[in-house]
């Protein structure tokens, strides 16, 4: 029988080792990668990246690991926001120029779709690709959406990987729409509604 996995929230000594978790995690998501292709500027962007995506989960304490870390969830809760700028500098710096256009019809795409009314937002969940398929994704899903539950609120996210839609589905999210612009890969926008 396999073990349940434990959740916690991440402690700060851990936020580095978190970030890791999901640039392993996405080294090979259609979207992440479209966004920063060559490797090299992946591990660079991309962790710094994270960061600004999501790394104000820390601040809150809505960063959860599981089993240690093998898997994270970057969880913003009702007020919390990316950090914009930051991310808008990382792409200034690192985007091919020939994916600028459609790059800011995704962001415009994610724009729209964003509800407006208090809702818990995940902007990042991933798992170290050794530990995949483990229940660790359903375990952070879990976790957080009880918190959501508590509070009445609903939980939104954007799938950046088709595979990933039937873990959402079975959390109760739901297709909203599709983000599409030029080249860059499919995005789907799910919402949660409050329970």
């Amino acid at each position: 029988m396999t073990p349940i996995p434990v959740v916690q929230s991440a402690t700060p000594d851990g936020r580095a080792s978190a970030i890791s978790t999901i640039v392993l995690g996405f080294a090979a998501d259609p979207i992440a990668r479209w966004f920063f292709a060559d490797p090299s500027v992946y591990l660079d962007a991309g962790r710094r990246f994270v960061e600004a995506f999501g790394g104000r989960a820390f601040e809150h304490d809505t960063a959860f690991v599981a089993d240690g870390g093998r898997a994270v969830a970057l969880w913003l809760p009702p007020g919390a926001q990316p950090d914009e700028e930051a991310m808008g500098a990382i792409l200034e710096e690192s985007l091919r120029p020939e994916i600028a256009d459609d790059a800011n019809g995704v962001f415009q795409g994610m724009a729209d779709y964003h509800p407006h009314e208090p809702h818990w937002y995940l902007p990042l969940i991933a798992a170290d690709p050794n530990w995949i398929g483990r229940g660790l994704g359903a375990a952070l899903m879990k976790h957080a959406l009880q918190k959501c539950d508590e509070n009445g609120m609903p939980a939104y996210l954007e799938s950046s990987n088709p595979r990933n839609i039937t873990l959402y589905e079975r959390h109760g999210f739901k297709p909203i729409g599709e983000i599409r612009s030029g080249s860059a890969p499919l995005l789907t926008p799910m919402l949660r509604t409050a329970r």
